[in-house]
């Protein structure tokens, strides 16, 4: 009888089944701007470690209230580079965990074509009635986006128009509904295929604070071998081709 077969499929069990018994279940809090490209990541994070990732998205500071309220996330995904640091210095991040993933693009975008010129002149002609982007309290392209309008001089002047949204994505959901004409959004939620449909202006990184968005171990993740390595496969190679795909920098 060949018992060779029936050895390497008892072996191949045990391996699945010690697989299984260290795989984690990671929860992650991610920055909304970075929801598609982080969805590619951790598909192919899953399939090649066996961990799972069980992911958030939203807007940094409301991340950071529920982080510093005892959320259980294990890994933050955050639109800046200064919650990182607040969140170690106030105990609740591991120390020399923080790592750059990517820098961020800020756009001014509309779903229909020959709206936004190819400089941003139409934020000075004001022919619209709303101008979508994210709390500026919240999210830091929000930020960015009131830094931008106050560098061009126009932001006193279209503050009556803004529509305001929690996030980065319901900035976006405004404008692709057609709720809002234009809005500051994320390069990352309207590249495709590197092509952008619609009409958009790329703001020039002059025009606002550079959007370094940085990882941080959280202290729920800092014993965690997934927390540990998914934080780690953001800088992998594989990662970086998919945060790059986005309209990203990388982080250094």
């Amino acid at each position: 009888m060949n018992i060779q077969p029936l050895v390497s499929s008892l072996l191949a069990g045990l391996l699945l089944a010690a697989t299984a018994a260290r795989a984690d279940d990671i929860p992650v809090a991610v920055a909304a701007n970075f929801t598609a490209p982080f969805n590619k990541i951790a598909a192919e994070f899953e399939k090649e470690t066996g961990h799972k990732v069980v992911s958030s998205f939203g807007s940094t500071g409301k991340f950071y209230a529920q982080i510093k309220n005892g959320a259980p996330f294990e890994i933050l995904l955050a639109a800046d580079d200064e919650t990182p640091v607040k969140l170690i210095k106030e105990g609740a991040g591991v120390a020399g965990s923080q790592v750059s993933y990517a820098i961020g693009k800020l756009v001014l975008w509309s779903a229909k074509p020959a709206v936004v010129d190819a400089r941003g002149e139409v934020l000075k002609g004001g022919g619209f009635d709303h101008i979508a982007l994210a709390n500026p309290k919240l999210a830091p392209y929000g930020a960015a986006a009131m830094e931008t309008m106050k560098a061009m001089g126009v932001h006193d002047s279209l503050a009556p128009k803004f529509v305001t949204a929690e996030t980065i994505a319901q900035a976006y959901q405004f404008v692709s509904s057609g709720n809002s004409l234009l809005g500051f959004v994320a390069l990352s939620q309207v590249l495709k295929d590197s092509q952008i449909p619609g009409s958009a202006w790329v703001v020039p990184a002059n025009l606002y604070t550079p959007i370094r968005q940085d990882a941080l171990l959280l202290t729920p993740g800092k014993d965690k071998a997934g927390a540990v390595a998914l934080l780690k496969y953001l800088k992998s190679t594989k990662a970086q081709a998919v945060i790059k795909s986005y309209g990203y920098e990388l982080g250094q």
